[in-house]
């Protein structure tokens, strides 16, 4: 089973490095794991982890992720319906974006969780 911890951690790192391409960054610490641990979930966070750092469509993620549209859709909906990427539509085109780490990202969530 130690093959699957493996991925995991691939995952979340991946995200993890995808995040420090900001140039606020955040580093990688036992912390934002458990994070990122409960904000995404394996699958979300390596399919994030590929995301572009500038704005992007839905059609974009979908070919980025080798998913259909209807798919990368469902994704991206859950995504920003927990407010974890904004979307936006404009002229019959859904445009999204990931924000960047900053101070304050974190505020409502709830770290109780994190310890449990």
């Amino acid at each position: 089973m130690a093959h699957h911890n493996t991925i995991k951690a691939n995952s979340y790192n991946s995200l993890t490095q995808r995040l420090n391409i900001f140039p606020q960054g955040a580093p990688p610490t036992e912390l934002l794991f458990k994070i990122l641990k409960i904000l995404f979930s394996e699958r979300e966070a390596k399919l994030v982890s590929l995301l572009p750092i500038k704005s992007f469509t839905d059609k974009k993620a979908a070919a980025i992720w080798k998913l259909n549209l209807s798919d990368a859709r469902i994704v991206l909906s859950d995504l920003a319906d927990r407010g974890i990427l904004l979307d936006y539509e404009e002229e019959g085109n859904t445009t999204c974006v990931l924000p960047p780490p900053m101070a304050g990202f974190l505020n409502s969530f709830s770290f109780d969780k994190i310890f449990e």
